[in-house]
C-alpha cells in the first residue's frame, strides 16, 4: 500500500521505518525542515520504562492546587476561557483514582517494555548510534512523602515485569557517586537497570537516513492544511511546500502522528481525540567538571525533572528536562521556569554544568488525561492513531511505530495494550514478580 505518515517526529519516524519494513510504499510530510524539530528535538532523553505513573494519580489534585498560580511549580495549569482546556481538565481528574491510575500503569509498563524490547533490536540490526548509555535509570528522592508515593508503584511495575527495585540511600550514591553531594537529604531511591537514555533528536536524524536510503519518502518543509474524507474513508491530504505551492497528495492509508496538532486534524473530521498540549522545558549545559556530573539517566520525581548525559564526538552535555505547563499552544519560552531548572540543577550538583551557556528549549507535548498515547484505527477505515504519548514518545517510539506498522498491515500487534478501535484483549492474572 501507499501509506502517508503525517508527522516526522519520532512517532512518524519509526512509523515510517517499520511501515517499509513491512513492504508499504510511505510517504512522511512534516512542516519543519529537518526531522523531530518540535517535541523530540530537545527532550530529557530517558527510555524509562519505570517512569509509568502517570500525572493522573491520588495525589494530583492536591498538589496541582497547591502549585496553583507558582511559576516555577512542576505542574502548571495555568486557567484559560479554553473549553478544550476544561474538558480535559475534568477528564484529568476522572483518571486520579486509584483504580484508574493502576489501569493506566499496566498499559504504560506494558506498552514501554515492548518499545525498549524494540529500540534495543533495532539497535542491534543497525548498528545506529545516538550517544545513548545503558546504565539504567535512578529515581531519587529528597522527601519522606514522596518516597514512601512511590513504593506502591514501584511494586505494581516489578509485578508488571518491570524491575524497578528499591533501594537505600547509600545504594543510589554507590551507584551513581555524583550523588553524594546531596547523601544526607536523600530519603530513599528505586533504581531500574536495564532502562536507558540517549538523545532522541539524534536517534531520529539517524533512522531517517535508513529509511530514505530504504525507499522512504520525506516531504519536509511541507504544511498540512487538511485530511479530505470522501466516501467514509481519507482520500488526500492537501499541503503546500516551502514556496506555498499548494499539493494534493493521495494513498491507501495514512497514519496521523503529528503530536498535540493530531486532535486540530482530527476534529474536522468528526474525530475528537483528548489531547491537550503540555508545554516542557529543557537546559542543555556543557559539562564543566566531569568529577561532579552523573553518569547515570536520573530522574527527579518531586520537581518532575529527569537528568540525562550525552558524551560524543561534538562534546559533553547534560540535558534536564521535565516540568508542564498547561497552557494552550503557546511556545514562550519562561524564564522563571528556566531559572528554576538551573537552580535545582546547582542544588543537586554544583559545578558539574557551565551554566553561562545554558541552552534553554520549550516543546509542546501531546498530552492525553491518563498519559495514555492514542495507538491505533479511527472510525475511517485507512485513517491510523500514533499520537498522544506525552512525556514518553521516546520510551514509546518503537514499540508504537512497530505496533501501528502491523496494525496499518492487518497483523496483529505484537504486545497486549488498550489499542484504539480494537477489541480490548482477554483478562489475563498477573504473574507474580
Amino acid at each position: 500500500m501507499r501509506v502517508i505518515v503525517l508527522g516526522a517526529g519520532l512517532l512518524g519516524v519509526t512509523s515510517a521505518y517499520y511501515l517499509q519494513q513491512l513492504g508499504h510504499e510511505v510517504t512522511v510530510i512534516d512542516r519543519q525542515a529537518t526531522p523531530a524539530a518540535e517535541t523530540s528535538f530537545a527532550n530529557g532523553g530517558q527510555i524509562s520504562v519505570s517512569h509509568a505513573e502517570p500525572w493522573a494519580n491520588p495525589s494530583a489534585p492536591l498538589k496541582m492546587l497547591q502549585w496553583l498560580g507558582k511559576e516555577d511549580a512542576p505542574l502548571l495549569f495555568r486557567i484559560r476561557a479554553d473549553m478544550r482546556q476544561w474538558l480535559w481538565g475534568l477528564q484529568f481528574l476522572r483518571e486520579c483514582t486509584p483504580a484508574r491510575t493502576r489501569h493506566n500503569i499496566e498499559q504504560i509498563v506494558r506498552l514501554g517494555t515492548y518499545s525498549r524490547s524494540m529500540l534495543q533490536q533495532l539497535r542491534r540490526d543497525t548498528g545506529l548510534n545516538y550517544d545513548q548509555r545503558t546504565q539504567g535509570i535512578l529515581h531519587f528522592y529528597t522527601t519522606q512523602k514522596e518516597f514512601d508515593g512511590a513504593l506502591a508503584p514501584a511494586e505494581q511495575m516489578r509485578a508488571l515485569g518491570c524491575e524497578r527495585q528499591v533501594i537505600s540511600a547509600d545504594e543510589a550514591v554507590k551507584i551513581e557517586p555524583a550523588l553524594a553531594h546531596i547523601h544526607p537529604k536523600l530519603a530513599g531511591a528505586t533504581y531500574t537497570a536495564e532502562d536507558e537514555s540517549g538523545d532522541a533528536n539524534r536517534f531520529a536524524r539517524e533512522l531517517v537516513g535508513l529509511a530514505t536510503a530504504a525507499g522512504v519518502k520525506f516531504l519536509m518543509s511541507h504544511t498540512v492544511t487538511a485530511l479530505r474524507e470522501a466516501g467514509g474513508s481519507i482520500d488526500h491530504v492537501e499541503a503546500t511546500d516551502s514556496e506555498g505551492r499548494f499539493q494534493r497528495i493521495r494513498g491507501d492509508a495514512f497514519v496521523l502522528a503529528m503530536g498535540s496538532l493530531s486532535p486540530l486534524y482530527a476534529a474536522p473530521l468528526g474525530i475528537r481525540l483528548p489531547i491537550y498540549p503540555a508545554k516542557g522545558y529543557s537546559v542543555t549545559l556543557p559539562v564543566k567538571d566531569a568529577s561532579k556530573a552523573h553518569q547515570v539517566s536520573l530522574t527527579d520525581d518531586e520537581f518532575k525533572l529527569v537528568f540525562s548525559r550525552y558524551t560524543s564526538e561534538s562534546g559533553d552535555r547534560l540535558r534536564i528536562a521535565g516540568t508542564a505547563e498547561l497552557n494552550g499552544y503557546d511556545r514562550d519560552l519562561n524564564r522563571v521556569r528556566c531559572e528554576a531548572i538551573v537552580r535545582r540543577v546547582e542544588e543537586l550538583f554544583p559545578g558539574a554544568g557551565d551554566t553561562t551557556q545554558a541552552q534553554f528549549w520549550t516543546g509542546l507535548r501531546p498530552a492525553t488525561p491518563s498519559n495514555v498515547p492514542l495507538i491505533g484505527k479511527t472510525r475511517l477505515p485507512n485513517l491510523f492513531l500514533n499520537t498522544g504519548h506525552g512525556t514518553l514518545g521516546w520510551t514509546h517510539a518503537c514499540g508504537s511505530g512497530k505496533s501501528i506498522a502491523r496494525i496499518v498491515s492487518g497483523l496483529a500487534p505484537e504486545v497486549d495494550f488498550a489499542f484504539t478501535g480494537m477489541p480490548a484483549p482477554a483478562p489475563r492474572a498477573l504473574q507474580p514478580a
